[in-house]
């Protein structure tokens, strides 16, 4: 099966995964401790990052360390990036029509 990067960004807990790799290395058993779900469930989540080519595994002795390859997640940072604009004009325009409302309360009262 094809994964992508959007396929490893789809689940919650794969995104706390990147979260917490990003900032350190640790070995399978590290990140499964750091959740309340089976060593199995992490272990199909790293799979899929793994297959997704967001993280990669390196045998240290009997020890399978994650790290992040964080360059793989700008394919979906550039197609997020392409809404900021849309989202803080639409955000902008929000504020100005609460500032309208609050401008008429004010003048009402």
């Amino acid at each position: 099966m094809r994964r992508d990067v959007f396929q490893a960004i789809a689940d919650p807990i794969r995104r706390d995964i990147i979260e917490l790799l990003s900032t350190q290395t640790l070995t399978v058993n590290e990140v499964a401790n750091k959740f309340k779900i089976s060593r199995p469930a992490i272990s199909k989540h790293l799979k899929i990052l793994s297959e997704c080519d967001i993280i990669t595994f390196n045998q240290v002795g009997r020890e399978r360390i994650c790290v992040i390859r964080p360059e793989k997640l700008i394919p979906a940072f550039l197609w997020i990036n392409q809404y900021n604009k849309l989202w803080e004009d639409r955000i902008d325009s929000f504020e100005n029509y609460l500032n309208q409302i609050q401008s008429k309360s004010i003048n009402n009262e």
